[in-house]
């Protein structure tokens, strides 16, 4: 299992899990080994002694329990059964042992953010074992479990590990015999909450197509190439279908700025009287005139600055 998780891990470059605290609950089942051990009659005629060998049994439980991203604890149920080689008279280990164990079980899982998660675990608790009756022999029971988990969402997972598993002796006849087990088991749980889900990036802001037109000083008059671009802001337009446009006016410095203010207005309305000659809807054109407010080039006051003598055609 080493082997297998060291040759996993560097496979398993998935994306980071968004793990939450939360409670969570599974079923799991597996195979289960019994070392050989011995039962001797003392209260039979001739104490006779057996030699039993389990064979390879099964193993199946539920779990409910607490992961708190890191550590986990939880309390499982399982119920062992091996075939043997034997059949104790009296008993009901008859070609069979069966036992039921309750355990408190602490882990840590390392990586918890990782879609493979290795974890290692303890548990103590108490285990019902055939002896006299079924499941008849109260007995303290510990193991200790090394595995692996694998995400495959914020919700569900999947473990598989390997454990050891025993039990103080149970008593046939008056007599001790040792419980000790090898298991491997393959779990799913299911924790509890909605899914971590991640947002998609926004889209970046779209820009809407913006031209320029420069004037003259003192002028609200078009040149031949402000009409060429006017023109081709019309012609985006028309390819938008239902789309506003807003024709800002601005001049520089010089002059009052009350004046400006008329000026910069009359700029943008020859704009919009050149956009309508074009096909734009008189409807569709806001006009704004900001006079010397927003300058593209700064400049001190009385400043003739041609950049600063323009109207500005934005398409939304």
């Amino acid at each position: 299992m080493s082997a297998a998780l060291a040759a996993a891990l560097p496979v398993a470059a998935q994306a980071q899990q968004n793990p939450q605290p939360n409670f969570y609950f599974g079923a799991e089942g597996g195979l289960n080994w019994m070392l050989n051990t011995t039962v001797t009659g003392y209260n039979l005629p001739g104490q006779p002694t057996y030699s039993v060998t389990p064979y390879t049994g099964f193993a199946v439980g539920g779990v409910v329990g607490y992961d708190f991203v890191g550590p986990r604890a939880e309390i499982e149920t399982v119920y062992r059964q091996n075939p043997t080689n034997v059949a104790v008279p009296g008993t009901v280990m008859s070609n069979r042992i069966g036992q039921l164990a309750v355990m408190a079980n602490g882990y840590y899982d390392f990586m918890p953010g990782q879609a493979f998660t290795p974890y290692v675990g303890a548990g103590v608790g108490v285990a019902f074992v055939d002896g006299q009756q079924s499941l008849g022999s109260t007995q303290f029971a510990y193991q200790g479990i090394l595995g692996v988990s694998y995400w495959v969402d914020n919700n569900i997972r999947l473990s598989l590990d390997g454990r050891y598993y025993g039990t103080t002796n149970p008593q046939v006849y008056s007599a001790n015999w040792t419980n000790q087990n090898f298991g491997v088991m393959l779990g799913v749980t299911v924790k509890l909450g909605p899914p971590t889900t991640v947002e998609p990036p926004a889209p970046p802001p779209v820009s809407a197509p913006s031209f320029m037109v420069f004037f003259d000083w003192d002028r609200a008059t078009l040149s031949a190439q402000a009409l060429n671009t006017i023109k081709q802001a019309a012609d985006v337009y028309k390819t938008k279908g239902n789309a506003r446009i807003t024709a800002t006016g601005h001049t520089d410095t010089s002059g009052p700025e009350s004046y400006n203010m008329a000026l910069s207005l009359r700029r943008a309305n020859a704009v919009k009287d050149a956009l309508v000659r074009d096909g734009v809807p008189a409807t569709a054109i806001s006009v704004v005139g900001k006079g010397e407010q927003g300058l593209l080039v700064p400049t001190a006051d009385g400043v003739r600055e041609p950049q600063n003598r323009r109207v500005v055609i934005v398409i939304q």
